[in-house]
């Protein structure tokens, strides 16, 4: 009998919040510096947001809702923007890297912890494959514009989408690789650069598209019904994977006590306005019947309302920047999500190795890099969209039943802000959540099963022994409910 205790207590064992923030605040040497301010943070959330969500998913989401595809981009948005309020106070009560997973190794302990961690993962893999998968879409297309000539099918599409293998996805990634290695802050300010780039082409695309704006492209609003609504939702729902790409700089930013809260909520309060924006403009200048199998689509939408080149060419480009951001941004998520497994003892020790010249995780990048290649080059994008979605809810959830969590168990952490109307935001926000997964078809159900059972199996093969937690005595070792 003690010895089940003892099992389920090691199960349980919360990793102490004053370690978490100490390990980087107390000069470790396995350290990331501190060089991204609140710009820098918030259009590293606007850059891996706004991508394929909008560039690509939206000709996948149409046929599902019609022009009721808005109204699911204001659910999901009102989802994230829910979600975000939580992270923005568990981000600046324990300004770390690892994200939710953190949050959850601080408040629900170590399984669940390292659940969460396998969903970010899976999460930040799969999205990652897909968006580098769409951006050899609107290659294509501006090569098509400029010379009539497009690669072909056997290089530039995978297996079971006409090809052999993705060669512009695994470009992309390796131009992604190269920069992660020269550091976060270069990263960072690369990518605020292209953000403004992207943003700029959507407001083109906007503007353009409004010109052709017909009432009547809008009716029948929701012709497959409300459920068409609610599935479409649940699959652009990935779209708001930034939220948690934000928080994994935890121990990359200036004060971050103060500029995690605000680079979320900034963040989302663009994106979701930009989306929204772009949906209204695009749906309303093309009937909702030609968006399916529309490669490039908001490109193709520029063409048939200019019958001109040149607008498509300005697309084309805003989306190839655009898709590289959300890639090199999603890349620097997962390499950090590892970094701070690694260092709790829950993975292998060279995913926490860092450079001594660029203070980054060179072999970690390397790993991440290979392996969403090899994803990106042989799945095509639409496979993979809902499982990131799933990974991308279960995080969510797991983050606001964080907050309510810390709340009780210790009200008297530093905060540097406090969600508002609790409560009741945080289990809104899981009911939002559970809404939106419970839209997920069921084979998605499936493949996430698999994943987590194979990360079951190296959880209590591997990292339950070798976890940080189980060789320091039980006295240092929290429990939910625990002084921390």
């Amino acid at each position: 009998m003690d010895s089940k205790r003892s099992f389920g207590s090691a199960l349980l064992r919360c990793k102490p919040v004053r370690a978490l923030v100490g390990e980087h605040e107390g000069g470790e040497p396995e350290h990331l510096s501190r060089s991204m301010g609140l710009f820098q943070l918030t259009m590293l959330g606007v850059g891996s947001t706004i991508g394929t969500g909008i560039f690509v998913a939206l000709t996948a989401a149409v046929p599902e809702a019609g022009p009721g595809v808005i109204v699911s981009f204001v659910i999901a948005g009102i989802t994230a923007a829910l979600t975000a309020l939580c992270y923005a106070e568990l981000a600046s009560t324990i300004p770390v890297s690892g994200s939710s997973y953190s949050y959850a190794y601080a408040t629900l302990g170590e399984l669940v912890a390292y659940i969460v961690g396998a969903c970010l993962l899976l999460e930040y893999a799969v999205s990652c494959s897909a968006i580098a998968v769409g951006w050899g879409q609107y290659l294509n297309q501006l090569l098509s514009n400029v010379s009539g000539w497009q690669m072909p099918a056997a290089i530039s599409q995978p297996p079971h989408a006409g090809g052999y293998v993705n060669l512009p996805a695994i470009v992309l990634v390796v131009m992604c690789m190269a920069l992660l290695i020269r550091g976060g802050r270069e990263s960072a300010t690369f990518n605020a650069i292209l953000v403004l780039i992207k943003l700029g082409v959507l407001a083109f695309f906007v503007v353009i598209a409004l010109s052709a704006f017909s009432v009547k492209n809008l009716q029948p609003f929701a012709p497959k019904g409300w459920s068409g609504v609610g599935s479409a939702a649940s699959t652009i729902f990935f779209s708001y994977i930034g939220i948690d790409a934000i928080s994994t700089a935890g121990e990359e930013v200036k004060d971050p006590r103060r500029t995690l809260p605000l680079g979320i909520i900034f963040a989302l309060l663009l994106v979701t306005f930009a989306y929204i924006a772009v949906a209204i403009a695009g749906i309303g200048a093309q009937p909702w019947t030609q968006f399916a199998g529309q490669n490039a689509g908001l490109a193709v939408i520029l063409s048939n309302i200019t019958g001109a080149a040149w607008p498509s060419m300005v697309l084309c480009v805003g989306a190839i920047v655009s898709i590289f951001s959300v890639t090199l941004v999603t890349m620097y998520g997962q390499t950090r999500i590892l970094f701070a497994m690694s260092r709790d003892g829950l993975l292998p020790r060279m995913f926490q190795r860092v450079n001594p010249h660029t203070l980054t995780p060179v072999a970690n990048i390397y790993i991440v890099a290979a392996f969403i290649s090899v994803l990106a080059a042989v799945i095509p994008l639409d496979v993979l969209a809902n499982l990131t979605s799933m990974g991308t809810l279960v995080a969510f959830s797991v983050v606001s039943v964080g907050v309510i969590i810390l709340r009780r168990t210790r009200p008297d952490l530093p905060r540097g802000y406090r969600v508002p109307l609790f409560p009741f935001v945080p289990i809104t926000s899981v009911l939002f959540c559970g809404y939106l997964i419970i839209g997920l078809p069921w084979n998605t159900y499936a493949l996430f099963a698999v994943w987590i059972a194979g990360a079951l199996v190296i959880y209590f093969g591997y990292s339950f022994r070798r976890s940080v937690l189980a060789a320091q005595p039980a006295v240092a070792v929290d429990v939910p409910g625990a002084a921390q």
